[in-house]
């Protein structure tokens, strides 16, 4: 039987810290076990492993993690809680966290209107690519 993966994420000594925040972000997430070297948390069911492993390598949008939002003010408050105390804007829907953890925070429904008709999916990306926080209207009636 195959065991559920589980995403490890390496900090600089800021793991708990970085567990904690995230589990005010996502409703339905909680730690289930401290050390001064691993922490291990649950944000919406999906089990993550935060490792205090030193400062040798970081974050980069090489990996991300893609938030879907049913709604506007789904979009406003990811993108706001990730941006405040030293989060980054990027382009297209793209933001990255104070701990400098990427993230994807797009609508729903993205992924139909990228593969709808050719000329839809051209308006649509020409959108987005203009975009940084993503506005699901515009997108909608591209």
């Amino acid at each position: 039987m195959a065991k559920p993966l589980v995403t490890c994420l390496l900090f600089d000594g800021q793991a708990e810290a970085a567990a904690n925040f995230y589990c005010t972000v996502f409703k339905n997430s909680k730690i289930t076990h401290v050390t001064p070297m691993v922490v291990t948390f649950e944000l919406n069911g999906n089990k993550f492993m935060g490792l205090n492993g030193g400062p040798k390598l970081n974050f980069d949008e090489a990996i991300s993690f893609m938030i879907s939002c049913d709604t506007q003010d789904e979009i406003d408050y990811y993108w706001e809680t990730f941006t405040k105390d030293g989060g980054a804007e990027s382009m297209c829907g793209w933001v990255k966290d104070k701990f400098g953890v990427s993230w994807q925070i797009v609508p729903t429904n993205i992924a139909d209107l990228l593969s709808s008709s050719p000329e839809k999916a051209e308006r649509v990306m020409n959108v987005v690519m203009q975009m940084k926080k993503l506005d699901i209207e515009k997108i909608e009636n591209a």
